[in-house]
């Protein structure tokens, strides 16, 4: 189990290495939305996500016999990118990262610049977590998963204790929902602090892992995700998070490919912030009238920023034709 009382210890280890990060009112989304609306920046987190939150947890205190086997893992790019920051700032090996073919060159880039490991291979994520569980097997490395691990998961919770420290009586947490870490350890504080609090999933149409494993009672460990640019939240959905927070989750969006790229090109356009599409994601129900929200608090989580300039370029010369 993971409790309050993990979270706040995670938020206590991981603070000299993270920024508390702005929950920022909209005025332009609430009024479209008819609610109030703010949204959490973790586009502005060091790393240019909220997977560095776990990362640092994880690794915080290793046994000695982990840091001299070195981390390896399978990442979209932000858990690598969390993982790189991470070892660097503990002073630890680099970490090996393995990626997909299609990884966005921002995340693959950064996390070089950091000093990691990078393997480019296979066709997607599972694909590189099955080769990077067997380099793990290989070279006897600790495989750090982006959420199949507790104490990963404690520290993303912190996310939704620094939303819930400033917004207490917030009625509406909207969160992605990709792996599932993010959403289970925010959903565990916020009905934590207060059980009223409502937590629901977003996610692309392309990948709806979670959605179906709420609606079926089981997790979709692995899903075959159609092409999106929600690269953070295509996949399945974890076994442990869904154990954890399944019950605690109260519904899952699913959004379509061409609302996401709206919410990403309305956010930069409207509110100056650049954001990935897995991160964007949360606003496209509240532009598109997806949700009654009217006289309501909400948050939607901005998960990250790290996506590619020209990927941003065409999403903004879509919505200057129409």
């Amino acid at each position: 189990m993971i409790t309050l009382a993990n979270v706040l210890a995670a938020q206590q280890t991981i603070r000299p290495h993270v920024w508390r990060t702005p929950l920022m009112p909209s005025t332009e989304l609430s009024r479209a939305a008819g609610g109030d609306v703010y949204l959490k920046l973790e586009c502005w987190q060091r790393t240019g996500s909220f997977k560095v939150r776990g990362a640092l947890n994880r690794l915080a205190s290793p046994s000695a016999e982990e840091a001299a086997r070195g981390v390896v893992t399978a990442s979209s790019g932000n858990h690598g990118l969390g993982l790189a920051y991470a070892s660097q700032v503990l002073g630890l090996p680099p970490a090996t990262v393995f990626v997909s073919e299609n990884a966005p060159e921002a995340k693959v880039n950064r996390m070089e610049i950091l000093g990691c490991r990078v393997h480019r291979a296979g066709a997607d994520y599972d694909a590189a977590y099955e080769l990077a569980q067997a380099y793990a097997q290989e070279r006897g490395a600790v495989y750090v998963s982006a959420y199949e691990d507790p104490v990963v998961i404690a520290g993303q919770g912190s996310v939704g204790l620094e939303v819930m420290e400033d917004l207490p009586d917030a009625d509406l947490l909207l969160v992605p929902a990709g792996g599932g870490g993010l959403i289970a350890g925010i959903a565990i504080v916020a009905k934590a602090i207060n059980p009223a609090v409502r937590v629901m999933g977003v996610e692309p149409e392309a990948s709806p892992s979670a959605y179906l494993s709420l609606r079926d009672g089981r997790p979709y460990e692995t899903y075959a995700a159609e092409p999106t640019i929600c690269d953070g939240l295509a996949g399945g959905f974890g076994r442990l998070p869904f154990e954890l927070a399944g019950g605690l989750i109260d519904e899952v969006l699913v959004v379509p490919e061409a609302e996401v790229r709206w919410a990403v090109g309305w956010l930069l356009v409207h509110e100056h912030l650049v954001v990935e599409g897995a991160g964007a994601i949360t606003v496209a129900p509240l532009l598109q009238g997806q949700l009654d929200v009217a006289g309501r608090r909400v948050v939607a989580v901005l998960s990250g920023g790290n996506i590619d300039a020209p990927l941003l370029q065409n999403i903004l010369l879509e919505q200057i034709q129409l």
